[in-house]
């Protein structure tokens, strides 16, 4: 009798916009190679949903949650934690404030609670309170939902948030769950993957060409409030020519053909949906 799934972690990413001088830029990650989990590939900061992610007391510590749940809340609030644990920069004001914090404050938070919260020895309900900040969930526009295929030994049920970048805080990696870090146009690393130069997994492949629509921040954000968010757990089968097809929904939006994939004996992979 085959082994019951593997249950995916809440999990939320964000892909940090801004506009640079020949379009919209994201700011991307490079994973070290000897991770358990997207091993050398670029990725946008996030990471699984955390217990104090979801502590009632927060809720009043966050803007834009009104009728959302608790779960649709942690998952906000989780991603402005890994953003902030993986890059340095925090989504939120100070509580009563309309402005997000200023650079120079958020780096002494930075010395202050970053490497903590990354060790779990504080979570971000406890930085919050200390420091009265109200988290800036309303900043974080829903993107994308993707579910780790059932065969996988570690799944995650991965919501993809966009957010505009702070003008005045720096986006860096933190030198060990990611070893590098760039803003570019998201066309570009999607060419740069077809040419070998980056490696990119298929969620982060498909949520690029989807940014890669909208010239401008403004223009992103815009289109996807406007557009529905469709739920797509990864699953592939083999086609006809031997090679791999990717399925996704009908109404899933992407409207990708193939994808480069220097693994398959064809060099690519069929996109079809069904």
């Amino acid at each position: 009798m085959p082994d019951a799934p593997v249950t995916p972690l809440p999990a939320s990413t964000v892909l940090l916009l801004r506009d640079g001088p020949q379009g919209i830029e994201v700011f991307m990650e490079e994973r070290p190679t000897k991770m358990d989990f997207a091993a050398g590939a670029l990725v946008f900061p996030g990471g699984k949903v955390e217990e104090a992610d979801g502590n009632p007391a927060l809720r009043d510590r966050c803007a834009g949650v009104d009728g959302l749940d608790d779960a649709a809340r942690a998952l906000r609030v989780a991603a402005i934690r890994e953003t902030f644990e993986e890059c340095g920069v925090l989504l939120a004001r100070p509580r009563g404030g309309k402005n997000l914090v200023q650079a120079a404050r958020v780096r002494t938070y930075e010395t202050r609670y970053r490497e903590p919260l990354v060790e779990d020895t504080v979570g971000i309900d406890e930085m919050a309170e200390a420091e009265d900040l109200e988290l800036a969930c309303d900043l974080l526009v829903y993107f994308a939902h993707w579910i780790t295929p059932v065969a996988r030994p570690k799944r995650f049920d991965t919501h993809f948030f966009l957010a505009p970048a702070p003008p005045d805080q720096i986006a860096r990696h933190d030198g060990k769950e990611s070893l590098d870090s760039f803003w570019e146009r998201p066309g570009t690393v999607v060419d740069e993957f077809a040419g070998g130069i980056h490696f990119v997994m298929f969620p982060t492949y498909c949520t690029l060409t989807k940014l890669n629509r909208s010239a401008t921040v403004v223009e992103a954000l815009e289109r996807a409030r406007g557009e529905q968010v469709v739920t797509i757990l990864g699953r592939h089968e083999k086609g006809p020519d031997g090679g791999a097809r990717m399925i996704l929904p009908r109404d899933s939006g992407y409207d990708i053909t193939e994808v480069p994939d220097r693994n398959d004996p064809t060099g690519r992979r069929l996109v079809v949906y069904k």
